[in-house]
């Protein structure tokens, strides 16, 4: 699954802020490749997708839906401080030629600050965000396990094999599909929110307590 990512980008002499969703952009379509002819799929030998499996699935497919809605809670969240911050870049850039020296260099140093502030917000609600979203694939994974020994199990499979790490598999050795039908009949969605992340003294962000 496309991780969900805000990306930070900060100006130069007035250290503007801004903040934007940043979507992983389609590869550029690579050329067909040429049909292949399997050779007899071997017995006892199988193949999984794992991301293919929760990305396909129903609750997958709502884990980033929901991730979507999140990401934009944050942007609305953090947009009102980046549209003043940049608003007070400009405005010194305009009176920079008239302001006195001192308080020039306060305004500046003011605006600087307030730069900083807004880039650990960022920074964190970024964490925040991954976060999240590996705690709910995290759900999924436990969810998917039992429905992958299962369908080891009634396909005959001696051998499970990832198929992400196979460069060319027989299609018929593959239980991804059968996989996903058996997550979409186990979960669909679950509730989840942004994780909060709180910040000690020198340390590490570590996991608020949940309550």
């Amino acid at each position: 699954m496309t991780s969900k990512v805000l990306a930070l980008g900060v100006g130069a002499i007035a250290a503007f802020a801004s903040i934007s969703v940043a979507q992983a952009q389609p590869a550029p379509a690579a050329p067909a490749a040429p049909a292949i002819t399997h050779g007899p799929a071997i017995a006892g030998i199988c193949m999984i997708s794992v991301d293919q499996a929760i990305g396909t699935s129903t609750v997958g497919k709502f884990i980033s839906s929901r991730m979507d809605q999140i990401v934009q809670q944050v942007r609305a969240e953090l947009s009102p401080e980046e549209t003043a911050i940049n608003t007070e870049g400009h405005a010194i850039e305009a009176a920079r030629q008239t302001m006195d020296q001192a308080a020039l260099q306060s305004r500046v140093a003011n605006l600087n600050l307030r730069v900083s502030n807004y880039q650990k917000k960022a920074e964190q609600r970024q964490r925040e965000i991954q976060a999240t979203e590996q705690k709910a694939l995290g759900r999924v994974g436990q969810e998917l396990d039992p429905v992958v020994r299962q369908v080891y199990q009634t396909s005959h499979c001696s051998l499970l094999l990832n198929r992400d790490a196979v460069m060319i598999g027989n299609p018929a050795m593959d239980i991804t599909g059968a996989a996903v039908v058996g997550l979409n009949a186990r979960i669909q969605q679950f509730q989840f929110d942004r994780e909060h992340l709180d910040t000690p003294a020198g340390g590490a962000p570590v996991a608020a307590p949940s309550h």
